[in-house]
């Protein structure tokens, strides 16, 4: 079906869903697990976390679909990582990690509840109308799979949403002219990205890296001598995310508005638990 919805309510939706699905990537558990398999590198297990769907791929592809990572970080890793673990073995754990992490952060009530498995059948009705094409972190993920639990389906559900959206931000930041580092930067600036420190230790750029990327980004008016978003950043980075939710718009408008709002309600109610139960670092966003 589709009908018309609130403004930026997809928007709102994926903002429930998608940090849940992020809870992985701080887990303790995804660090136990991942260890039994041999992986004991940090940057080593996320990557190949994210990118197993994708198969045995390399540094180019996972370059070309993280959009934001340097590419010598991850020829550190990639593809050498799947001579240690394959990437089957990473799925299976990287779904014991998600069942793991989210009976620690939500409880056992809550991981059994009726809500997680409404919110699951909503997610992945709501999946039912993403689409493949110009999307490979989505279509990759949509060939695994749907796990029988419900907690574990959610996951997989908020995984799929995520991707696609995501998908579809990199067209977006690539029509910006938004580089790797500009886009990391300008979106820093918002207050709603991730802090310096945070991207410099995950991402492999250096500060040097860093401060060049917000020189440009001065030099086209985005951001300030301060660093602050202009009234042309401020109006570029909206632009963008109109932009991705008009790519992303067909999910929500399959779900319809009354199913975008209760998955919303209840992706709210589980994220606000995770993080109580302290799922992300304290000062994983800001500007400093």
């Amino acid at each position: 079906m589709t009908t018309s919805l609130p403004p930026r309510a997809g928007r709102r939706c994926h903002n429930a869903l998608n940090p849940l699905h992020s809870t992985l990537y701080f887990s303790p558990d995804l660090d136990r697990e991942f260890g039994a398999l041999g992986l004991t590198d940090p940057a080593a297990m996320r990557l190949a976390a994210r990118s197993a769907p994708l198969g045995a791929v390399g540094a180019g592809t996972v370059a070309a679909t993280f959009y934001n990572y340097k590419a010598e970080l991850l020829a550190q890793h990639l593809p050498g990582v799947w001579e240690t673990a394959s990437p089957a073995a990473v799925l299976d754990a990287r779904l014991r990690t998600a069942d793991a992490t989210l009976r620690r952060l939500l409880g056992e009530e809550a991981v059994a509840s009726p809500e997680m498995a409404e919110a699951a059948g909503l997610a992945l009705r709501a999946a039912e109308a993403c689409t493949r094409h110009a999307r490979p972190l989505y279509s990759a993920n949509a060939d695994l799979p749907v796990p029988e639990e419900p907690h574990l389906a959610y996951w997989h559900a908020a995984t799929l949403l995520r991707e696609h959206r995501g998908d579809g931000h990199l067209a977006a930041l690539l029509s910006a002219g938004l580089d790797p580092v500009e886009a990391l930067a300008s979106h820093t600036a918002t207050g709603k990205g991730m802090a310096p420190r945070w991207v410099l230790g995950t991402r492999g750029w250096r500060r040097a890296d860093w401060e060049a990327a917000r020189d440009r980004l001065r030099e086209r008016g985005l951001l300030d001598a301060d660093g602050e978003l202009t009234e042309a950043g401020g109006r570029l980075r909206e632009e963008l995310e109109e932009t991705t939710d008009r790519l992303d718009a067909a999910p929500y408008q399959h779900l319809g508005a009354a199913g975008v709002e209760r998955l919303t309600e209840l992706g709210r109610g589980f994220l606000i638990a995770a993080a109580g139960a302290g799922a992300f670092p304290g000062d994983l966003v800001g500007k400093g």
